[in-house]
């Protein structure tokens, strides 16, 4: 049905893309684990599993390194507590590029698949022709949730130019999974080594399980950084969502105020 040559393929997904319903197909990946070479199939990663799937052009490109994968991997935890046993990333490159990909990503939490053959994709009928950017044959960008095999629902994003990045990003997917669910603190912090303040801040933090990027400068660039971004002089300085918190006072009263049940 998906069985097209390249020079046939359109610039998006054509009528013949699988929908919700229908089952994944049934393919063989041949992959890098290190230094070796492993085999998996559809069937060992969907059967009996409920998985996220998102697919993209390429790796290293930068959509998909700035923004597609790593907030998949960021938000792997909040899937996890929804049943999801595995989150996979498609992609039409070879086992090495997908391998050295996901090093320089540290993707921990996503299983990279390489399709270098399409087969995968071919299937999918979201096999596109990107030569206008010097591709050749990739994936249109795409995620689904997949349940025992079958697509359950399906994001694709729109025929429009360029790259289009609007429904098949990670927070769409969990929204589609916990329509309720609020979406988890954006936390970062500004610190010093060897501050007990800052210290005490991150282990508050680490126990409510609250997720955050601790941010360590060299003393020159902290000093200029704290006043122009915070007006502060000290550390920790923490932001939450993009507004700032404050040192590590106003953070402990920041964490309590999340605890105290609403009005």
């Amino acid at each position: 049905m998906n069985d097209h040559s390249p020079c046939e393929l359109g610039r998006a997904p054509g009528p013949g893309a699988l929908k919700a319903g229908d089952r994944v197909p049934d393919v063989t990946f041949r992959l890098r684990r290190g230094a070796e070479w492993v085999e998996t199939s559809t069937a060992k990663i969907f059967g009996g599993r409920s998985v996220v799937v998102f697919s993209l052009p390429g790796a290293f490109t930068p959509t998909c390194s700035s923004m597609h994968l790593p907030r998949y991997e960021e938000l792997a935890p909040q899937f996890e507590t929804l049943g999801i046993a595995e989150i996979v990333c498609i992609a039409v490159n070879d086992p090495f590029v997908m391998q050295e990909w996901g090093r320089n990503e540290s993707a921990d939490r996503v299983h990279l698949l390489p399709d270098g053959n399409a087969a995968f994709t071919r299937g999918m009928g979201m096999l596109v022709d990107r030569s206008d950017l010097n591709f050749g044959p990739r994936s249109w960008r795409y995620s689904m949730l997949v349940r025992d095999g079958v697509i359950e629902k399906l994001f694709v994003e729109p025929d429009k130019p360029g790259d289009p990045f609007e429904v098949s990003d990670a927070d769409t997917m969990l929204r589609y999974l916990a329509p309720d669910a609020g979406r988890p603190d954006e936390v970062a912090m500004l610190s010093r080594e060897g501050c007990e303040y800052c210290a005490r801040a991150k282990a508050a933090l680490q126990e409510a399980g609250v997720a955050y990027t601790d941010i360590s400068l060299p003393p020159l660039q902290r000093a200029r950084a704290l006043r122009a971004i915070t007006g502060a002089q000290t550390t920790p300085q923490v932001f939450v969502n993009g507004r700032l918190i404050g040192d590590s006072e106003a953070t402990l009263k920041w964490l309590a105020s999340r605890r105290q049940p609403a009005a």
